[in-house]
């Protein structure tokens, strides 16, 4: 007993951590490029990618232990595989909701250090559209269906690629994955912004909501399940094709 919940403390630990540093790295890019007073304002979408990339590195080594998912899109996607979370680790109902509470919560947590180490900036006067684009994906031309199918195909490209590279976390996997993630928001980012994982929108878009921000408008809930439901869609159908083609 004392094993099992050592090890699920582990597994939670890995995600929470390696999703806040994901999450601190990447809200934290948006910041600097859409917060007018920051020092890398209108830097360029380019420039986010590439943090987003590195974000992604960065919280692949720091999750290993569990296999560094980082994203409920991929804990998802290896579920429909049939393939083990990690080393050791089935995919079971329990482990599932180890992942996905580690995911979310991280998330949350990485964004509340990047309102924290932007606060002044949030705090001044800018348009409340780019303080709520720092935390969360917004469509470029507002369509629900349509920016569904460019979140599902955008986050099959990294679930397909995940489950085909054999999710190694050494050599080339972290750097890898973190190079897809700049490739998919370079040739596909610019409909939705990208999410590819519930967890980074969902995740900072409660933070917004919840931290005191002057002027931060609407949290935009009405558009929140997108970013949600299309990865999802994405992850399931890459499970999906994985178990047909390659299992």
């Amino acid at each position: 007993m004392i094993l099992l919940e050592t090890s699920a403390a582990t597994l939670f630990g890995s995600e929470f951590l390696g999703t806040a540093i994901l999450l601190l790295l990447g809200v934290g890019v948006v910041a600097n490029n859409l917060l007018p007073a920051s020092k890398g304002a209108g830097t360029g979408f380019l420039h986010i990618n590439w943090g987003w990339g590195i974000g992604v590195l960065a919280g692949v080594f720091v999750a290993y232990k569990s296999g560094a998912h980082l994203n409920p899109a991929v804990t998802i996607g290896l579920l429909v595989a049939g393939k083990d979370y990690a080393t050791g680790v089935a995919p079971t109902f329990s482990h599932t909701l180890i992942y996905l509470a580690g995911e979310l919560l991280g998330a949350m947590f990485g964004a509340f250090l990047a309102w924290l180490a932007y606060k002044q900036h949030y705090d001044a006067d800018c348009d409340p559209a780019l303080k709520l684009g720092t935390f969360s994906t917004g469509p470029a031309l507002r369509s629900y269906g349509w920016n569904l199918v460019t979140e599902a195909i955008a986050t099959f490209v990294l679930i397909i690629w995940v489950l085909l590279s054999g999710y190694t976390q050494s050599g080339l996997g972290p750097l890898g994955v973190a190079l897809i993630v700049v490739g998919i928001g370079a040739s596909l980012g610019g409909p939705t912004g990208y999410a590819i994982n519930p967890a980074r929108d969902l995740g900072p878009r409660i933070i917004h909501a919840l931290v005191p921000i002057k002027g931060k408008g609407s949290s935009d809930w009405a558009y929140s399940w997108v970013p949600i439901v299309g990865p999802l869609i994405g992850a399931v159908v890459a499970g999906l094709v994985y178990r047909i083609f390659w299992a």
